[in-house]
């Protein structure tokens, strides 16, 4: 994916809080028609809510090394308001 021609973001913006959700579903339905032609991966700061698999997808082979670090330097979960490691399970987890 470092190599890809080109790259995409979609962003799904409406002034009218009522239609949020109509918004974020048809955001998402247009991400799933395209992503089967990607070439696979992600650059993490273009992501919102996709959810832990598609983080751990993100960061493939290096996520587990990532989450070793957490372990060390932020086992509580404090920086965690952005594409979440989480910590191993058993720690305790900061409430927001």
């Amino acid at each position: 994916y470092r190599d890809a021609t080109w790259t995409q973001v979609m962003v799904g913006v409406d002034p009218d809080p009522a239609n949020n959700e109509k918004t974020i579903s048809w955001t998402k339905s247009y991400w799933d028609a395209l992503h089967p032609y990607s070439a696979g991966g992600a650059y993490v700061n273009f992501m919102m809510d996709e959810g832990e698999e598609r983080v751990k997808a993100t960061y493939g082979d290096n996520y587990q090394r990532l989450v070793e670090i957490k372990n060390k330097y932020d086992p509580d979960n404090l920086f965690r308001v952005n594409q979440n490691i989480k910590p191993s399970k058993g720690r305790s987890v900061v409430s927001a």
